[in-house]
């Protein structure tokens, strides 16, 4: 079997087999840290030449190669090779082969604390990459929200229509959804904001590594405390995960919708042509193809969370080869849940409200069952009681094959002599949604004032 030269050193007779080689390769996916790789070792040189390991000459020579390496991965001009096996060992084999100080830079450092380093400060910019295409999400929603003003549709339990809600109470639901998610992703990357480098393998360095120096270079807030646990800590990809997880199923809970709101069952809404898609077979079709796969992507971040929890929990301390596998789950999820994101705000720019189906599905009488047991309590007759006797009404509606609204005096009377003419002013839904006044409800004036809040809130929000 064909051997391939390694790089770890004189301990070796011989270089790996070229099996192994492909087999323990990572470099064809962690390339993407190459940004902050290159980052982490500029301020590493730059400790090392505070400290005396560098002289100036040395330390420049390290700067410009790497900032040139730099250029050249961003412009596609980079050659990589797996031979030596990662990202960071790419970047510091060509910085050696064109400056010789380039074999000083490792000093002090491993690859484990290295990857580390580099992993945070990836995650560091993918959060923020992922809050602001939340606040773009979420203007998405409260412009939509905005431009439908007080149209009523059902509120749906367990998929039948439940009571009447504003259309924009409904989306603005899932802007309070997605402001937890920005929060969430706000907690896991306080959790990110930890400097491992200086940590070495596992045990520090016999030098007087200046780790404070480096942080403040690296714009880390905190510096890790204990060099075993710094080298072997994930929980920053398990928060990320999780935190994108439930971010996931939101979209996903979305994405439910608008299916089904664009079905011909419901036909609430159409979605712009340019987000959907056809049948190869049925010419009639337009399929919400989009909303169908962020249901589906849902699924792979879901998983890549259970991968990783699962990555974790047979592993001693402190680095072992198995947190390799720790990137191509974070990576895909950070990448599914940015694009799906961004989709999903251009897409609700294009949908168009079907006013009259909204109407008519807003109309029926049932809706208001429960305005109905509200109006019975006012008379003094116990919940319980007055939901029954509701029921009843709508028992013998349904028995006669009407709308309970076309049940008379002496219908209700039979019922209940509770029940007088003013009954019949209950099946309002203007009134009905007027009347609910709690913090909260889908009240219009209530509607609006969250919409105003909301768009101050994001506004604000563009300027940090």
């Amino acid at each position: 079997m064909a051997k391939s030269k390694a790089l770890w050193g004189g301990r070796f007779k011989s270089g790996a087999a070229r099996r192994l080689r492909d087999y323990t390769e990572s470099v064809s996916f962690d390339w993407k840290l190459y940004r902050h790789d290159i980052a982490g070792s500029i301020a590493h040189a730059t400790m090392l030449a505070r400290i005396g390991v560098l002289n100036r000459p040395e330390l420049a020579q390290i700067v410009k190669g790497l900032e040139e390496i730099r250029d050249e991965i961003s412009a596609g001009k980079f050659k990589w090779n797996l031979d030596r096996e990662d990202v960071h060992m790419n970047i510091e084999a060509a910085l050696t082969e064109r400056y010789p100080a380039g074999a000083k830079l490792h000093t002090g450092r491993s690859r484990n604390d290295q990857v580390a380093t580099a992993m945070r400060l990836w995650l560091r910019d993918e959060i923020a990459r992922n809050r602001e295409a939340i606040a773009s999400l979420q203007g998405a929603l409260v412009a939509w929200a905005a431009r439908v003003g007080g149209l009523v549709i059902p509120g749906y339990t367990h998929l039948q229509r439940a009571q009447p809600v504003l259309l924009a109470h409904h989306l603005l639901a899932y802007a309070e959804m997605l402001e937890r998610d920005f929060g969430r992703l706000g907690d896991a990357a306080k959790r990110a904001d930890v400097l491992p480098l200086g940590s070495g393998a596992i045990a520090g360095s016999t030098l007087p590594l200046d780790r404070k120096l480096v942080a403040r270079l690296l714009g880390f807030s905190r510096i890790s405390d204990n060099s075993m646990d710094a080298v072997s800590d994930r929980d920053f990809v398990i928060e990320y995960n999780a935190a994108a997880a439930v971010l996931a199923v939101h979209l996903s809970r979305l994405a439910e919708d608008l299916i089904l709101w664009s079905s011909a069952e419901f036909h609430f809404i159409r979605i712009g042509d340019a987000y959907t898609t056809g049948s190869s077979l049925m010419p009639q079709k337009k399929n919400p193809d989009i909303a169908e796969l962020a249901r589906g992507k849902s699924a792979r971040v879901i998983g890549n969370l259970v991968a990783s929890l699962t990555l974790l929990k047979g592993l001693p301390m402190t680095y072992n080869r198995d947190l390799q596998e720790d990137k191509e789950r974070l990576f895909d999820t950070a990448e599914t849940v940015q694009a799906t994101l961004l989709v999903f705000a251009e897409m609700l720019e294009h949908i168009e409200v079907d006013e009259a189906s909204c109407q008519q599905a807003a109309s029926d009488p049932l809706l208001l069952a429960t305005d109905l047991a509200d109006w019975l309590v006012r008379r003094d007759v116990p919940f319980r009681e007055a939901h029954h006797l509701v029921g009843k009404g709508v028992q013998i509606a349904e028995q006669r094959k009407i709308p309970i609204t076309q049940l008379d005096l002496s219908d209700w009377k039979k019922i209940s002599p509770v029940f007088d003419s003013s009954v019949m002013r209950v099946f309002s839904t203007e009134k009905a949604l007027r009347t609910r006044k709690a913090i909260g409800s889908p009240n219009p004036k209530l509607v609006k004032a969250q919409l105003a809040r909301w768009k101050k809130n994001l506004a604000g929000r563009k300027k940090i």
